[in-house]
């Protein structure tokens, strides 16, 4: 494994994100004086903060899954997760309404699906459930430990036998054929393939090994922090800066000093100079490059990304009571939509969307009597000829209409706190094309074939835009493998972390 040369003792980490902490957290822990820069006020970079009229919006991602990854931060510094974070088991783990009017509601337990699918489908799929379960469980064992959770320096690095067993498997196949060999259903085939949006693909484009995803929350289960997701950085954070870690809010970071290939200190938008041993840049990976290395390599200018989402954050009067924590509302079109998203470059003309609604899981976040509701629609990135300037308040009235005739009686009318994130607003938020799920998980842009986390002599990424890619898990194994790049290889986490 290449790792950075010469000193370590000072290392300056860029960005407050899951990444950026997750390696702050493991450098401290080995005994490194560790100073992060984050230019907005509160830890967790996408997984921020924002508060309004008493209500408390998460920016980010809503959905968490694998809380081991997490106890295993806290771990490094002799802590334990649980006296800093509170994480409660979100049941259902999703609940799903198709355009005929049925719903089905996605457990993590194998027998209370079972239980749902023989109600909702009939037993048939039910017992090819069970298998698909057997499917996904054995490429997460094959994917995580020889291909996701360890740094990989060449194509060559991935040869060995659970390859070979992945491709006897059907791993290396599109992923919805291979989900219709177990399930019959097109609802229930939507319900464990729609996973592939997070890694920025239609499910009729993505290799089977992303159904990986669908292992993590539909097998593994769906968490949620007391306190919102932003309790998950700010709880790492408190960790860190307890074991000496050095934290600078409101510290925007504008270039790397360098000397060759050597990165000898970080330079602030005030003027200030951080002399460091090396360097953890968590910021968006392209967005780095350009910004604070000056440069971009052919890997990082050739990147194709995710699609990316129009989001409405809504504190509202209104009560749901049909609604579970997370409810995806599927339209009549499927394929189409990733077509049209994808390829064509415009809005869904057929909308699938993600509502989450976190105060039915955790009231504090709202007034009394109130909720927040997250409103998701997937958009193409900022590559599509949209004007978001001139779109955005047509969209917000087609957002409405559409939550109106998926039973969101008198949505609009109710909304007492309103908060919109577009394409545009991604990008302004330093997300290269505007795209929050990073560059899409193409087989050319997928473990070894994605930018590498280590440039120069002492420069290492972190985050989604790196190895091993989107999503909170990847984020956080993301923190640790740029640690390991700095110390080397930690001889006691396989037998620390939970499996």
């Amino acid at each position: 494994m290449k790792r950075v040369t010469g000193p370590t003792d000072h290392v300056v980490v860029v960005g407050a994100g899951l990444g950026g902490l997750s390696a702050a957290l493991r450098l401290a822990g080995a005994g490194r004086r560790v100073t992060v820069l984050e230019r907005e006020l509160v830890p967790g970079g996408r997984a921020g903060l924002l508060t309004d009229s008493g209500y408390a919006f998460d920016t980010g991602p809503t959905v968490l899954t694998m809380p081991d990854l997490i106890a295993d931060a806290f771990d490094c510094v002799g802590e334990e997760m649980s006296d800093w974070l509170t994480l409660d088991p979100v049941s259902p783990l999703y609940r799903a309404r198709f355009a005929d009017g049925t719903s089905m509601d996605v457990h993590a337990d194998v027998e209370a699906m079972c239980a749902e699918l023989e109600t909702v489908v009939g037993p048939d799929e039910a017992a090819g459930y069970r298998r698909y379960v057997d499917f996904v469980s054995e490429l997460y064992r094959l994917e995580m430990r020889d291909f996701i959770d360890r740094n990989i320096d060449s194509p060559l690095s991935l040869v060995r036998p659970s390859l070979v067993r992945l491709a006897a498997i059907g791993g290396f196949r599109r992923l919805a054929p291979k989900v219709e060999q177990f399930l019959k259903d097109d609802r229930t085939r939507r319900v464990f393939s729609f996973q592939a949006m997070y890694a920025g693909l239609s499910p009729y484009d993505a290799l089977a090994i992303y159904a990986v995803i669908a292992y993590m929350d539909s097998v593994a289960g769906v968490f949620f922090p007391r306190g919102g997701m932003h309790a998950v950085p700010r709880a790492m954070a408190a960790a860190a800066e307890k074991h000496g870690v050095d934290f600078r809010y409101g510290t925007e970071v504008t270039g790397i000093e360098r000397r060759g290939r050597r990165a000898t200190a970080v330079l602030t938008a005030d003027g200030g100079r951080f002399p460091c041993d090396a360097v953890v840049l968590n910021p968006d990976l392209p967005v780095a490059y350009r910004d604070l290395l000056g440069e971009q390599p052919w890997s990082v200018r050739r990147l194709r990304y995710s699609p990316s989402c129009y989001l409405m954050q809504a504190g509202s009067s209104a009560s749901y009571d049909e609604m579970a924590h997370h409810n995806i509302h599927f339209g009549s079109a499927w394929r189409q939509v990733f077509r049209e998203i994808i390829d064509e470059g415009r809005v869904m003309s057929d909308p699938s969307v993600l509502v989450t609604n976190p105060t039915r899981s955790d009231p504090s976040l709202a007034p009394e009597g109130r909720h927040i509701y997250y409103v998701l629609f997937p958009t193409p990135n900022l590559d599509a000829p949209i004007d978001w300037v001139a779109e955005a308040p047509r969209y917000r009235d087609h957002v409405l209409e559409t939550l109106e005739k998926r039973g969101y009686s008198g949505f609009g009318d109710a909304i007492e706190v309103e908060h919109v994130t577009t394409p545009l607003d991604w990008g302004r938020r330093g997300m290269e094309r505007g795209a929050p799920f990073a560059a899409a998980h193409s087989f050319t842009q997928t473990g070894p074939f994605r930018p590498h986390n280590i440039w120069g002599e002492n420069v290492v990424f972190a985050g989604s835009g790196t190895q091993p890619g989107v999503g909170v898990p990847m984020v956080l194994i993301s923190g640790r493998l740029a640690a390991e790049r700095i110390l080397g290889p930690d001889p006691t986490y396989r037998s620390r972390a939970i499996r």
